[in-house]
C-alpha cells in the first residue's frame, strides 16, 4: 500500500472525525468510553479553527487511495520538571491500514515535527489496557515513564 503523509486539511475533516472512534481502545472500564471519542473529537476539531500556527501543534493524515487511514496530533508542553517536550495527543489508524507501517510513518512524522522544534523528548500515553498499542510503542523505542493509578470511589 503506497501511503503519503501530510498535513491535515479542511477536506479530511470527516476522516479525521470517524478515526477519533478508534480511540477508546483498551480503556478503563469506569470511562465513559464515548466521552473519551468526544473529548478526541474536540481537540481534533481545534487543529481546523483558524489559529496562529505557532500557538498550536499539527495533525498529520496518511493517505492511501485517496482515502485518509491515519493521523497523528502533536504539540508542546512543559514537563513538570521544567523543558518543553513534544506531546502526541492521538496516534489512530484505520482498521484495513493496521500492521501496514503506517503507525510507524505518522510517528516519524511527529518526531520529525518535534525535532524541528527543537524538543529532546516526544512523550504520549495510551490505555493500560491496549496492549497491542503498548506493544507497537515499545517497538519503535518509546519507554515507559510513569504509571498512573486510579481508585473509583463509592458515591
Amino acid at each position: 500500500m503506497s501511503v503519503q503523509i501530510r498535513p491535515v486539511r479542511e477536506e479530511d475533516r470527516h476522516a479525521v472525525m470517524e478515526l477519533a472512534a478508534r480511540l477508546c481502545e483498551g480503556v478503563a472500564e469506569w470511562r465513559d468510553p464515548d466521552a473519551v471519542v468526544e473529548a478526541a473529537r474536540q481537540w481534533l476539531a481545534g487543529f481546523f479553527a483558524p489559529v496562529a500556527p505557532e500557538q498550536r501543534g499539527a495533525v498529520f493524515v496518511a493517505v492511501a487511495g485517496g482515502e485518509v487511514v491515519g493521523l497523528v496530533s502533536v504539540n508542546t508542553h512543559r514537563h513538570f520538571t521544567g523543558p518543553v517536550e513534544a506531546y502526541i495527543g492521538e496516534l489512530v489508524v484505520a482498521p484495513h491500514a493496521v500492521r501496514g507501517g503506517v503507525g510507524r510513518r505518522l510517528l516519524g512524522a511527529a518526531e520529525e515535527w518535534a525535532r524541528g522544534r527543537g524538543v529532546r523528548h516526544l512523550t504520549l500515553e495510551t490505555a493500560a489496557g491496549n496492549a497491542t498499542a503498548r506493544r507497537f510503542y515499545a517497538a519503535v523505542g518509546y519507554r515507559e515513564e510513569a504509571v498512573r493509578f486510579t481508585r473509583v470511589l463509592d458515591q
